[in-house]
């Protein structure tokens, strides 16, 4: 079984990366995938960790693109208010509320699924993610 320089199994440290970026954020998965680029060799693990980054990146726009809805919703309901009677966006807002818990139930378990795989020293192969991957890494 072949380990990291700190003497953990590659596979340990992509899941800790998957499950560090699923339960402790940003700063935690930044630090491992920063420590695994400068220090490790292993492509896998490298690729690995970035794709951790990357998915995390991913789903931070997801929540923001739809945060971004409720507010655009109440300006043309400002606007339009101002000429006729009140609109009201309820609806759209419920709709964009269980779209974004769709995706929030999507990142957990794809994390902990990738997790899982990780310790096995698998992937599950993510097609727009990992064309990024292999095209900036080689």
């Amino acid at each position: 079984m072949d380990k990291t320089k700190l003497g953990i199994p590659f596979g340990l440290l992509a899941a800790g990366i998957y499950f560090g970026a699923l339960f402790g954020g940003y700063i935690v998965a930044v630090l491992l995938a920063a420590y695994v680029l400068l220090v490790e060799d292993d492509e896998w693990l490298r690729r690995s960790s970035v794709k951790a980054v990357i998915l995390l990146i991913v789903f931070s726009l997801i929540d923001i693109i739809l945060g971004f809805f409720p507010d655009v919703l109440g300006v043309l309901s400002g606007i339009i208010g101002m000429f006729t009677t009140p609109f009201t966006y309820y609806t759209f807002s419920n709709i964009l509320s269980l779209i974004g818990e769709v995706f929030d139930i999507i990142k957990y378990l794809l994390f902990i699924a990738l997790g899982l795989k990780a310790l096995k020293r698998r992937s599950i192969i993510i097609p727009v993610v990992d064309k990024i991957i292999y095209k900036y890494m080689g």
